[in-house]
């Protein structure tokens, strides 16, 4: 990808239906806004051991279900046994799921993955990049509620006894669920890496003139090289 800096990416918005073809994925740059319509389904560390660590039969046949997971713990009610209602939905680091997610992504076909924080540069260009797939990011902070409101209805759950609801599996029917950010793209392109490359460029300047301090904390530092963001 060309140099640019962050203030000049345009972003396009896109509307997807699961299973996001490859095609649709390929179109995608990092800053582009996305909305997603179709099944998802939910997946956390729970999730992740059962099938990987545990070696556990999957409960349904994942590729055939969709290519989209969302790191997150949905809301939820039941208004009736077995039926079931979601408020909200929010978002979990997903870099704690580095470990498992190539094995996701490879044997069950997952292209499209959902989460915050995003995970590092050297990951998406190994896996990412590597299997064509994307991470989305969602959105700001305490818009739960609003991620809610897309979800249609509950498809099924997988694993509830087991695993409780936050780490259960859930399946979700979906329309016009996001907004959320593309932060790698299927080249491997990171939004994060470049933003911070931006910001850390401009670094030293913010030190330039400032005087140092009489009294310090501890662990503070003011060279500007030990500066980590």
């Amino acid at each position: 990808m060309s140099e640019k800096n962050t203030s000049d990416l345009l972003m396009d918005e896109h509307l997807l239906e699961t299973s996001v073809s490859r095609e649709a994925l390929d179109k995608l740059r990092i800053g582009d806004i996305v909305r997603l319509n179709g099944v998802i389904f939910t997946g956390r560390i729970g999730l992740y051991k059962k099938l990987f660590d545990e070696e556990a039969e999957p409960p349904v046949d994942i590729a055939a279900l969709t290519n989209v997971t969302f790191h997150c713990s949905p809301a939820v009610g039941e208004k009736a046994p077995g039926e079931w209602e979601v408020s909200a939905v929010t978002a979990t680091a997903s870099f704690r799921f580095e470990k498992h997610l190539p094995l996701l992504m490879e044997r069950h076909g997952v292209r499209c993955v959902i989460g915050k924080g995003g995970m590092s540069p050297e990951f998406y260009r190994d896996h990412f990049k590597r299997l064509g797939g994307v991470f989305l990011n969602t959105v700001g902070y305490g818009i739960g509620a609003q991620y809610g409101r897309g979800v249609q209805r509950v498809e099924a759950v997988h694993w509830l006894k087991e695993l409780g609801i936050a780490q259960a599996m859930w399946v979700l029917r979906v329309k016009n669920f996001g907004p959320f950010l593309v932060e790698c793209d299927t080249e491997g392109n990171s939004l994060y890496e470049m933003a911070m490359k931006e910001t850390n460029e401009n670094l030293k300047g913010l030190y330039a003139d400032l005087p140092l301090p009489t009294l310090k904390r501890m662990g503070e530092v003011h060279n500007p090289e030990d500066e980590v963001f």
